[in-house]
């Protein structure tokens, strides 16, 4: 079946669905993008992801062509046409096409893209089981990691020296702290104590992060906020990641060396229960 994507106010099939050749999306990285997961049909802590887009718009001066409530029903329109129960909705929101200079065109006119992505199982992902293993790389990105760009190739080329590691993804590395995860935000547990680095222009805002720590500190968890470096990373009791399309999901071993006991810790799998329940409950 072919799917139904929408380009610029369009519902169109994937294969008739085009952009400018000089969109700024394509010559300069210019756009942003946020990405829902789909349960049970329905879009996982929507409000999160828009208010998240509307902030790197915001930080990068553009335009966004729709409102938040047109928003919410081009992600329903989407899941309902691709017959989505579990899966994802990819947004991006570029300044638009213009002919090629550095500078930011005058009056540009935005372009938006969203597509689906059917994957099914995400909330019985064998990795929940197991765990996932990870290598620490220098982090070479930008300064502004705080805005969702679609500038992605170091983060691209992480996953790939991780797989060629043998391993499953990658934490970036600065200063001697870890930063996050090529696609997700990283976090260690000591004790009942759950460490993740604090807010700020190093790492995305990642709205799964923000429901998680919640979550946690309900649950009479104790969260610090602040960076860590690999060796705590290495001596830690369990460590995991959280993403919009991974939950919360176990690390168990990082650069081939155990972290804890290697296998899943209860921390981890109680915040994965946790954020399951309580996602599929405010699902829209």
């Amino acid at each position: 079946m072919t799917r139904t994507v929408y380009v610029n106010g369009e519902y169109l099939p994937e294969d008739q669905a085009k952009v400018s050749v000089f969109d700024r999306g394509f010559l300069f990285a210019d756009g942003v993008y946020e990405v829902t997961s789909v349960l049970g049909g329905k879009l996982i802590d929507f409000a999160g992801h828009a208010k998240r887009l509307q902030r790197s718009l915001d930080e990068l001066q553009m335009a966004n062509p729709v409102t938040e409530d047109e928003l919410l029903e081009i992600h329903r329109e989407l899941v309902r046409a691709n017959g989505i129960e579990e899966g994802l909705v990819y947004l991006q929101i570029t300044r638009g096409a213009a002919d090629r200079d550095f500078a930011y065109p005058k009056d540009p006119v935005p372009t938006i893209v969203l597509f689906t992505q059917s994957k099914p199982g995400p909330a019985e992902n064998p990795l929940a089981r197991t765990g996932m293993k990870v290598i620490s790389i220098e982090d070479q990105r930008w300064g502004r990691r705080d805005i969702k760009t679609v500038q992605l190739l170091y983060p691209s080329m992480g996953k790939m020296m991780a797989k060629a590691a043998g391993a499953d993804d990658a934490w970036m590395v600065e200063d001697g702290h870890v930063t996050e995860g090529t696609s997700n935000n990283a976090y260690i547990v000591k004790g009942n104590t759950i460490v993740t680095r604090h807010l700020g222009t190093e790492i995305l805002h990642g709205i799964t992060r923000a429901a998680v720590l919640r979550f946690a500190r309900e649950a009479q968890m104790v969260v610090e906020e602040r960076p860590f470096t690999v060796a705590e990373a290495k001596a830690a009791d369990e460590a995991f990641i959280t993403s919009a399309s991974a939950f919360v999901m176990p690390v168990v071993e990082m650069d081939g060396q155990p972290i804890g006991s290697g296998a899943p810790g209860r921390v981890t799998a109680r915040l994965r229960e946790i954020y399951l329940d309580e996602m599929r409950k405010a699902a829209v």
